[in-house]
């Protein structure tokens, strides 16, 4: 995804999301099922239970958005950690499910709404605070799942960014216009 200049708060933090998306996409893809499961031991969260609060978040935060408080009284944040989704196609789904809850929020707001108040656990936010709390929030989360899956490949990780000792190829790419910067 090419970095784009824009003078907007919100289509910069759109274009984040689906960065991050792509992100958690790009690492998701390069692991089998007994990977998205894995777990070093009780307290680390399989990537498959860090989707499954990712998406209980994103349902929570913006079904409904900005009218409903961002946590839903029928949210069950701690369930989220156990009984994580069993199958590659169910991590794959709760994934997606989530992200379309974020996606068809945010695409039906506009520039003059980023000032306008929405609640998250009764606490008044404005809008652009909100998003930028989701942003943070997803992409601490996407990096663990990055982290977690360039572990569980080694040496066989394929890199999302810049692969190591190769920025100066990289840099050229991006200085011809061949590679984004994000």
């Amino acid at each position: 995804m090419a970095l784009e200049f824009t003078a907007s708060c919100l289509r910069d933090s759109v274009s984040l999301f689906h960065y991050y998306k792509k992100l958690g996409d790009g690492a998701m893809a390069q692991l089998d099922e007994a990977q998205l499961l894995a777990a070093i031991d009780p307290e680390m969260n399989s990537i498959a239970q860090i989707v499954k609060h990712m998406a209980g978040n994103m349902r929570s935060r913006w079904a409904g958005f900005p009218d409903a408080d961002g946590e839903s009284p029928t949210r069950n944040r701690d369930s989220e950690f156990i009984a994580p989704p069993a199958t590659r196609a169910d991590v794959l789904r709760v994934w997606e499910e989530g992200w379309g809850h974020v996606f068809a929020a945010v695409d039906k707001l506009s520039d003059a709404d980023m000032d306008r108040t929405t609640l998250i656990r009764g606490e008044a936010h404005s809008i652009t605070q909100a998003i930028h709390r989701q942003v943070a929030h997803y992409a601490y989360h996407v990096g663990q799942i990055v982290f977690w899956a360039k572990h569980l490949r080694s040496e066989n990780w394929q890199s999302l960014s810049v692969p190591r000792n190769r920025s100066a190829e990289f840099n050229q790419k991006v200085s011809r216009g061949e590679a984004s910067q994000r």
